[in-house]
């Protein structure tokens, strides 16, 4: 029995680089905290999740849910870093306590923790848009699957969740469109079941044309061929003008538009729109899923690119995707409209909980003794 379970997406960021400034940005957070523990509270929202090391996600989770200590007591003993490091140590093995020490070292001014909790803020919401934007590449191109239109879209309307989520957390301005270019579309497949498709429609609009009133869901530019997209285009004039259709008529529009060259000849022409069979709904069908499927594939490669440059803000990449959607959006509504199937509608997203910092609520350890303030540096 043939599975039809769709695969699940694959979210994880660990095989996403991060940017080289924001592993000192993790570093000077943390070091900030070591330095005064109570500007925790101070730096927003943040979860251990959105570290990109594992040892960093340790620390923070630590840093966050130990009570910290009195200040006078910070400032004599070291014992703030050595509870932190105990608290750490299970999730991040190996962890050295001199690396705390570094930690310290290497924050610039622990008055600035909440620039720098920013900094992971953003960094982490680049990883995370990549981590979605592959998902929607490869279900645009993988063809062994059951059901690519439908994973597809389903892939698509996560990410839009993640951006409409990401759009709560970072707020636009103006200015917000991405300065890195798109790369160009991919290649269209013009292969031959591509083509056979392709003719097989033209042909049979051309004996059926009272279907091509029912099929405003299909436009030229869906036809991965340039030339039956044009032609397409001769079917659908005459039949909006209410001129006859057949093969001959649509020889005689063809020949308006300048269509006939020597590697596409008249002949050509009326082989082609003679050879029908099925109906050209089923076709159609066909063609606008090969669309749909080449539009989120480009959608999800804009997406990659716009995450890969690293200049560009959490409000460039939020705008630039979701100019990137736009145009599978709209298809997606001509698809609906072709299948029969009711368009779905995405959860909108929830207000953001007010801000708080650290991980969502835990036990919090007994009052650990602290280290000394800057002298552990």
């Amino acid at each position: 029995m043939a599975n039809n379970r769709l695969p699940e997406p694959d979210f994880t960021l660990g095989d996403i680089p991060t940017s080289p400034a924001v592993h000192y940005a993790e570093q000077a957070l943390l070091g900030a905290l070591l330095l005064d523990p109570h500007r925790v509270k101070a730096i927003g929202p943040l979860d251990p999740s959105q570290f990109s090391s594992a040892r960093h996600r340790a620390l923070y989770a630590a840093l966050a849910s130990l009570t910290p200590p009195a200040a006078s007591l910070h400032a004599k003993e070291p014992v703030w870093i050595n509870a932190v490091h105990a608290h750490a140590l299970p999730q991040a093995r190996n962890l050295a306590l001199s690396y705390l020490h570094t930690l310290a070292a290497a924050c610039p001014q622990p008055a600035n923790a909440p620039a720098y909790a920013r900094m992971v803020r953003a960094d982490h919401a680049r990883r995370t848009l990549q981590a979605h934007a592959e998902p929607l590449i490869q279900a645009a191109t993988d063809t062994a699957l059951p059901d690519p239109a439908a994973l597809t879209l389903t892939r698509a309307d996560s990410l839009a969740s993640l951006l409409d989520r990401l759009a709560a957390a970072f707020p636009s301005h103006p200015g917000s469109l991405p300065r890195t270019p798109p790369p160009p579309p991919p290649a269209r497949d013009t292969g031959p079941d591509v083509m056979s498709e392709e003719q097989l429609l033209l042909s049979t609009a051309a004996a059926y044309p009272a279907a091509l009133a029912s099929m405003r869901w299909l436009r030229p530019e869906d036809f991965a061929i340039p030339l039956h997209g044009a032609l397409y285009r001769c079917l659908t004039s005459l039949a909006a003008r209410g001129d006859p259709v057949d093969e001959v008529t649509v020889l005689w529009e063809a020949q308006q538009h300048d269509l006939l060259t020597q590697a596409f000849t008249a002949q050509d022409a009326l082989d082609m729109l003679a050879a029908s069979a099925g109906v050209p709904e089923h076709w159609g069908e066909q063609i606008l899923r090969r669309s749909l499927l080449h539009h989120a594939h480009t959608a999800g490669l804009h997406i990659q690119a716009f995450t890969h440059d690293l200049s560009n803000s959490p409000h460039q990449l939020i705008t630039g995707s979701r100019r990137a959607l736009a145009d599978l959006t709209a298809l997606r509504a001509r698809w609906h409209h072709a299948t029969g199937q009711p368009p779905t509608e995405r959860p909108r997203p929830r207000p953001a909980p007010a801000s708080r910092a650290g991980p969502p609520t835990t036990t919090r350890a007994t009052r650990a003794p602290s280290v000394s303030a800057r002298s552990s540096r």
